[in-house]
């Protein structure tokens, strides 16, 4: 496969200095040091926020796990009680953290008004489903339960994430509904990994996955989180949200993939149920982007992207 000619040549530059994962058991511990290195040197010279008040917490986790690590952002603002957006970072259920998140993070605290709650959840393999779901849920039922002391409306709480995190945002979106012991306001599901047969049972579309994320990393992923081959018939909706039989119930809902991404059918179809059940939802396809592409955010296509997820987290919270 060769898409080179269909990736939008502003985003070009990119596919130079990110790495290509080649993710095995082996590998992993050494590319979660390499990226965590790779963030930790771009964090030099990054904007400051000072109209962001940023703290730590260790918020109880399910029974029986240890505490969850969380990172609390909260604008300088008089306006009180806030929105939250309870986000969760990607890195394909295997690496990533809440640091390398911190500065997209900010940005979208800083656009939109919202206090963000950004979770680092146990990571797979060393912990399966439904551990990181739950983990997330942990800090949900916390975040509700604290509201009022952390100036939170607990009626404005979004969920949301990229790529695995937008798919755990999904899975948290099916469980936090199913339990019914907690409101949630909005889902933000970025170029969401939601299907655990995409690049096993279904049919590979030909355009899609040669870049950042490929059919190869996706097995990967999949079977550290289900602790088995993908694709089979044990896939809980609270690990690949795609299994669920039902998605009528959930808020309203934003989706966006990249045109070029290992993801766009499973999205595309996923954004399809959320309308047929009767869901408002806010699709974007961005022609010619890749797995990821925002982060090359001088790229018209990548501002266009940032300018669509602002104003939806700002429609769907004030």
């Amino acid at each position: 496969m060769d898409t080179m000619h269909l990736v939008d040549p502003e985003l070009a530059p990119m596919l130079q200095v990110f790495p290509q994962l080649q993710l095995t058991r082996e590998t992993l511990p050494e590319i979660r040091a390499g990226i965590e290195a790779m963030f930790a040197q771009g964090s030099a010279g990054q904007p400051e926020f000072p109209n962001i008040t940023v703290t730590k917490h260790a918020v109880p986790g399910p029974d029986g796990a240890p505490d969850v690590p969380v990172i609390m952002y909260v604008p300088k603002s008089e306006q009180r009680p806030l929105p939250a957006l309870l986000w969760i970072h990607g890195g394909g259920y295997v690496i990533g953290s809440v640091e390398q998140d911190d500065l997209q993070v900010k940005g979208m605290v800083d656009q939109v008004g919202c206090v963000a709650v950004s979770v680092e959840y146990r990571l797979a393999p060393e912990t399966a489903a439904p551990g990181s779901v739950e983990d997330c849920y942990a800090v949900l039922r916390w975040l509700h339960a604290n509201a009022a002391e952390y100036g939170v409306d607990p009626n404005r709480i979004a969920i949301g994430g990229a790529s695995a995190g937008g798919g755990m945002a999904a899975a948290l979106g099916l469980l936090t509904r199913d339990r019914g012991e907690i409101p949630f306001a909005f889902q933000l599901l970025i170029y969401p990994m939601l299907d655990d047969r995409t690049g096993t049972t279904s049919e590979p579309h030909p355009h899609v996955g040669e870049f950042i994320w490929t059919v190869e990393s996706n097995r990967f992923g999949w079977s550290a989180l289900l602790g088995h081959a993908p694709g089979g018939d044990h896939a809980s909706p609270y690990a690949a949200p795609a299994r669920a039989e039902s998605l009528a119930g959930l808020p309203a809902t934003f989706i966006c993939v990249g045109a070029l991404d290992l993801f766009l059918e499973e999205d595309l179809e996923y954004a399809r149920r959320l309308m047929r059940a009767g869901i408002p939802t806010e699709l974007h396809v961005y022609p010619a982007a890749f797995h990821g592409f925002n982060l090359m955010s001088t790229a018209r296509v990548s501002q266009a992207f940032n300018r669509d997820l602002t104003e939806a987290l700002r429609r769907a919270l004030f």
